[in-house]
């Protein structure tokens, strides 16, 4: 039988209980626990420890219950096997989560169904090495961080989605918006999760979500972001979605070929469409009008003016030198009534 001179802690930083790969352990055996640890002698499945940190000389004098477990046919100086356990009790602080599917929920604000995703870290410290190796650890010759993120990884993402779930569905948030509740959500996730961590020995310091997020390639995210993108871009401009429709409406006719695309096109030269807010219907009724009038007198020309596409790049040219600080807002005002009511062809005619 191997006589072992020294037995101390050979695991990494990352693995929280360490089983020492001998059991052939000597009375004169040296065992070193360092100060961030804790040490169990295990003889027969029973636990006899903790053995504070310090060196200390294996033997049934100076192991509390170590004497009613094994036998001394050899004046106390037999070998005897037994297992030696450590336990890190430094606190880990980079156990990562994150939740393995997306969380399909319906954005209160825009009434779209969208995935949710999650990910954060959380730190665990612990606190009763005696119950974290009978619940957790068992058999297994060394438990790690990663390990124990698998061993969790049911409850905590169970949780998570639970509370994701009220703050966007309860509570009227909208998907985009919440993560400025991460930190008020981790708190409230640290606190739900510390009772089942603490049942296996272990306390939770820390819990973070990291990001809550949406997948970019989603269609439905693909749709609420073009929409929220071309309404900003509206909004810099100046003008409003009927607005718009109505240009790109009058572009599309004067494009098209035939009678209708005459009158539009006509009636874009002559300043039809000024009036932006104005129905299609009445606009298409004056532009018919003037160009009867028109057709009366003159064989009809081609006209040379600005199409609804120059108006448009117009219109963002100017909100950009008002955004630069070269126009005032009076000067941007102005200036924008010029370009969508030209001088002498207003609405009256």
């Amino acid at each position: 039988m191997a006589i072992v001179d020294v037995v101390k802690w050979d695991g990494s930083p990352h693995v929280l209980a360490w089983k020492y790969p001998s059991e052939a352990l000597s009375t004169w055996t040296q065992l070193i626990v360092n100060e961030t640890q804790e040490a169990y002698l295990v003889k027969g499945g029973v636990y006899v420890g903790p053995i504070e940190a310090g060196r200390h000389t294996l033997s049934t004098e100076n192991i509390p219950g170590l004497s009613g477990l094994i036998g001394l046919p050899f004046g106390g100086r037999s070998p005897f096997t037994s297992e030696v356990w450590f336990v890190n009790r430094v606190a880990n602080l980079d156990v990562r989560w994150g939740t393995p599917d997306p969380i399909q929920l319906a954005d209160p604000q825009y009434k779209l169904m969208l995935p949710v995703r999650a990910y954060g870290q959380y730190g665990v410290r612990i606190i009763d090495s005696r119950k974290f190796l009978i619940r957790l650890v068992g058999t297994l010759p060394q438990f790690e961080a990663s390990t124990l993120a698998e061993y969790f990884r049911g409850v905590f993402i169970t949780r998570i989605k639970t509370e994701i779930a009220n703050a966007i569905i309860i509570n009227g948030q909208s998907v985009l918006d919440i993560s400025t509740e991460l930190g008020k959500l981790s708190e409230m996730l640290r606190v739900s999760l510390s009772e089942d961590m603490a049942t296996y020995g272990l306390s939770l310091l820390q819990f973070n979500i990291n990001s809550i997020n949406v997948p970019d390639s989603d269609p439905a995210v693909q749709t609420l972001k073009a929409a929220l993108a071309k309404r900003a871009e509206m909004t810099i401009v100046g003008f409003n979605y009927q607005q718009e429709r109505s240009f790109d409406v009058m572009q599309q006719a004067a494009a098209n070929e035939g009678t209708a695309g005459a009158v539009m096109g006509t009636g874009l030269g002559a300043g039809m469409g000024v009036a932006m807010g104005m129905p299609i219907g009445q606009s298409f009724m004056q532009a018919g009008s003037q160009v009867k009038v028109e057709a009366a007198k003159t064989p009809p020309e081609e006209p040379a003016v600005s199409s609804s596409a120059d108006r448009i790049k117009s219109l963002r040219e100017l909100a950009q030198l008002r955004t630069d600080g070269i126009l005032t807002e009076a000067e941007y005002e102005a200036e924008k009534q010029r370009i969508l009511n030209p001088a002498g062809k207003g609405s009256g005619s």
